[in-house]
């Protein structure tokens, strides 16, 4: 096992005591994860020094320019293809709908909030059944990486509604950046965000989600390329009857930082989350960081969650950081649980299928494949699933080159 990895062992938690509260590695009982201030504000968030809990595995030296604020520079370029009942909006900051699925709740998500001129709104009229995903490509060029920019889009799939939307970033491009996702009563909307950056590319983005009575959202967020990426997803239930997945897959190069913070907002009574994010990681400096926090407050009777991140470290000088948080207020719950474990490559696997004549080069492809299978079969969407095979073919001819030499 490498010693340049984190979080060896498999992590295993559940609750049934009423009052219970339970941590996954890196928890604290005196933090509790509700506590952490929101705002639209800016001066309520301090530059971190990285010692936060929030950013201490981040690489904040590399943040400056996104923690300083008044970000004028020119942000990625957004195009979207959608069928003709979908709506799209170029609107200015005052527009009321902004703002109103949540509030910032770190310093660079204030700052994307306090730099954004004009929002992109997509919607997604009541009772629609998309005849065809909708496309938002997101595509940055020299001049969006020049200087730092703020991005904002609203998604809103209204009542009873199903659709598909893709955000697909690519180029390269310094950008804060927000979507808000209100997924409102009945509604089924997946939503799938691909960083399929250069290099170079640096994106923080705040997800902030509502999910509304028995509405269903898969969340799916592939990240493949740019020198940093930091997602931080947050979901809140408004009412009951809500259904979150949240579905995350990760590939990290050497030189890259991917890391992926998840919060999930259990307040309301009979709602349901699954979050599931797997990573491969190669190359020297290669770090990824995955924190998953979970709370389920007191008033959030039978709630119904589990999390598990899983990380298959395929070379040495790489580095996972794997944080399981799970916080419970009540006892009367269906379940609450989460696992995480992060590992190398299996020479045992590797010796069998090589001696049944598979040949080296073969075998590693078919175990990382195999590592992956699972979580793409999941995502349900042809048009992802068959970009990140190839994508997971690339990364693996890396590999072989790399070894190789």
């Amino acid at each position: 096992m490498t010693a340049a990895t984190t979080n060896m062992s498999t992590d295993h938690s559940r609750a049934t005591a009423d009052g219970a509260h339970t941590h996954g590695r890196g928890g604290t009982p005196e933090a509790s994860r509700g506590d952490r201030a929101t705002s639209f504000d800016l001066a309520a968030f301090k530059v971190p020094t990285g010692r936060e809990e929030d950013w201490r595995f981040s690489p904040v030296d590399r943040l400056q320019r996104l923690f300083a604020g008044g970000l004028t520079g020119t942000g990625p370029s957004i195009t979207v293809e959608k069928d003709d009942a979908v709506r799209v909006e170029r609107v200015g900051r005052d527009d009321p709908r902004l703002g109103t699925v949540g509030a910032p709740g770190d310093r660079i998500s204030a700052v994307a909030w306090e730099s954004f001129g004009e929002a992109t709104v997509i919607t997604v009229p009541r009772n629609h059944v998309g005849a065809q995903h909708t496309m938002v490509a997101i595509n940055g060029d020299e001049l969006s990486a020049a200087a730092p920019a703020a991005q904002h889009l609203l998604v809103v799939a209204e009542e009873l509604s199903e659709s598909l939307v893709v955000l697909d970033h690519r180029g390269t491009a310094e950008v804060a950046q927000t979507v808000e996702i209100d997924v409102r009563d009945g509604a089924h909307l997946t939503l799938v965000s691909v960083q399929d950056w250069a290099d170079g590319a640096v994106h923080v983005g705040n997800h902030r989600i509502r999910v509304g009575r028995d509405a269903h959202l898969k969340h799916i967020v592939v990240t493949l390329g740019g020198d940093i990426v930091r997602l931080t997803p947050d979901v809140a239930f408004a009412a009951p009857g809500g259904d979150v997945e949240l579905l995350g897959l990760y590939f990290t190069d050497a030189g890259q930082h991917q890391e992926h913070r998840l919060f999930v907002d259990h307040a309301v009574p009979s709602c349901k989350s699954r979050a599931t994010y797997k990573g491969a990681l190669q190359g020297q400096d290669a770090h990824s960081v995955w924190v998953g926090d979970v709370l389920i407050r007191h008033e959030a009777e039978g709630t119904d969650t589990y999390e598990l991140n899983r990380n298959l470290v395929l070379t040495e000088g790489a580095r996972a950081d794997s944080v399981p948080n799970l916080e419970i207020e009540t006892g009367e719950i269906e379940g609450a649980g989460h696992a995480s474990a992060t590992g190398r490559f299996d020479d045992e696997q590797l010796f069998y299928l090589r001696s049944r004549g598979i040949p080296e080069a073969d075998a590693r492809r078919l175990v990382v494949r195999g590592f992956f299978a699972e979580l793409i079969n999941q995502i349900g969407v042809p048009l992802v699933q068959e970009r990140l095979m190839a994508a997971i073919e690339v990364e693996l001819d890396r590999t072989m080159e790399s070894a190789s030499r």
